[in-house]
């Protein structure tokens, strides 16, 4: 995995081994970004889920201001703190250790552009999504990654799916968040 494009352009980005490890593939990578590369510049970015943190670091190499990264997995959190010191896009980020769902109950900060990539297999997208809706801020974007033949709601809170997307076997479900 490499960095697509942006200031830490073609720097590396390590990934866990595993069963359980799914990182986004370049093409879903590639897709994804393409989708929303006008909705980076300055914006406060949450990488949810977030592995090695490559959807955070794209992000913060494309030009957005800040990115909270937030994994429960202790070696996650080694790889995302690695990944940040080799692109040097660690000084407008920060790392948390702990689970995703806490975290979204116990934070006060509110982002423009959230990634969700939680383990496949799970219900936690559900859950995770009418807590995100109270986190973001008026015209924010929440983008889900997972199976594509697991169906999410039409809205969470304030926010209400604009689009989805399938690559293979992953689908990107996009959230834009509108005045209720």
């Amino acid at each position: 995995m490499r960095v697509i494009t942006g200031a830490a352009k073609g720097r590396k980005i390590l990934t866990l081994d595993g069963e359980d490890v799914r990182p986004t593939g370049e093409r879903v990578k590639e897709a994804l970004f393409s989708i929303i590369q006008f909705d980076l510049e300055g914006r406060s970015v949450l990488d949810l889920f977030a592995g090695s943190g490559q959807l955070g670091i794209e992000a913060l190499s494309r030009g957005a201001k800040s990115a909270v990264f937030v994994d429960q997995n202790k070696k996650a959190v080694e790889a995302i703190k690695n990944n940040l010191t080799s692109t040097q896009l660690e000084k407008n980020s920060i790392v948390k250790n702990m689970d995703s769902l806490s975290f979204l109950m116990a934070t006060k900060d509110v982002f423009d552009l959230a990634f969700l990539d939680p383990p496949f297999n799970t219900d936690l997208l559900a859950k995770a999504l009418p807590l995100l809706s109270e986190r973001m801020a008026a015209g924010s974007i929440a983008v889900c990654e997972h199976p594509k033949e697991m169906s999410l709601p039409d809205k969470a809170g304030n926010l209400k799916c604009d689009k989805e997307y399938i690559y293979g076997r992953t689908k990107l479900t996009i959230y834009r968040w509108e005045e209720v």
